[in-house]
């Protein structure tokens, strides 16, 4: 079966919001992504060099293309064209609040950088965290950025989309942390192994609706606290931090 236009343009499209969301399906490129997800995800469409389908003899498809990279880079988004690319079903996840009680779980206030958002997922994955409640206007998680910022978390990590303050107010019994410049060091506080982690958006923070439903409000400490630094962290650098200082916890 060769790569048709049809084919290239029915691909191509999956860059598109409003696409992914009617066809109920998202593309994900790269040897490694491609791999992770084919055993978690159904997959409509694998097109890959003979080297992949060789290398991956057992991955399964509703239909396989063996094309050249130079045919592959037709239907690619990347600049340089992958060995394989995949087009796969979005899973249905529903939230489940008996795990949400007992584990440790993060939220995302309006993140919007596709690339914040997909290396949050890759730390989610990395300390555990098996689930991210996302508030509506946050970025898409099928966006193709962001599938390949994820480097195949996305395959391991549930990502929910909820109006984020009623769910909050709702959970109001389940300990909540968010980071505030104005909060209290990180380090000087009790943790929880299990609770929500607010994490708010790249320029405005986490906003005041949900502020107000947050519990304990934590700060990153600058070192030495004396001395000039930047503004702030990066959304997705802070998450890393405080994840790693809740799993410390737990050691």
């Amino acid at each position: 079966m060769s790569l048709s236009k049809n084919k290239i343009r029915a691909i191509t499209s999956l860059s598109r919001k409003k696409e992914r969301d009617e066809a109920g399906l998202f593309l994900a490129e790269g040897g490694k992504i491609v791999d992770d997800l084919l055993s978690t995800f159904r997959c409509r469409t694998l097109v890959c060099t003979n080297d992949f389908r060789e290398d991956h003899p057992h991955a399964e498809a509703e239909e396989i293309i063996l094309a050249e990279k130079e045919e592959i880079a037709k239907a690619s988004l990347l600049q340089s064209p992958p060995s394989a690319l995949a087009v796969f079903e979005k899973p249905r996840h529903t939230i489940d609040m008996g795990r949400i009680t007992k584990h440790l779980t993060l939220a995302l206030d309006t993140i919007q950088d596709p690339g914040n958002l997909g290396t949050i997922l890759r730390v989610a994955d990395w300390f555990g965290i098996e689930d991210i409640i996302c508030s509506t206007d946050t970025a898409d998680v099928y966006n193709p950025k962001v599938v390949q910022a994820t480097m195949g978390a996305i395959a391991r990590v549930r990502v929910h989309y909820t109006d984020l303050e009623r769910f909050l107010r709702e959970n109001e019994g389940i300990p909540t942390y968010g980071t505030f410049l104005d909060g209290e060091n990180i380090y000087e506080q009790q943790l929880t192994p299990n609770g929500i982690i607010v994490m708010g958006n790249e320029g405005k923070g986490i906003s005041e609706g949900i502020s107000r439903l947050i519990s304990k409000r934590l700060f990153i400490p600058n070192y030495p606290a004396e001395r000039a630094t930047s503004e702030s962290l990066n959304v997705a650098m802070a998450t890393g931090i405080v994840c790693s200082e809740f799993r410390r916890r737990a050691l």
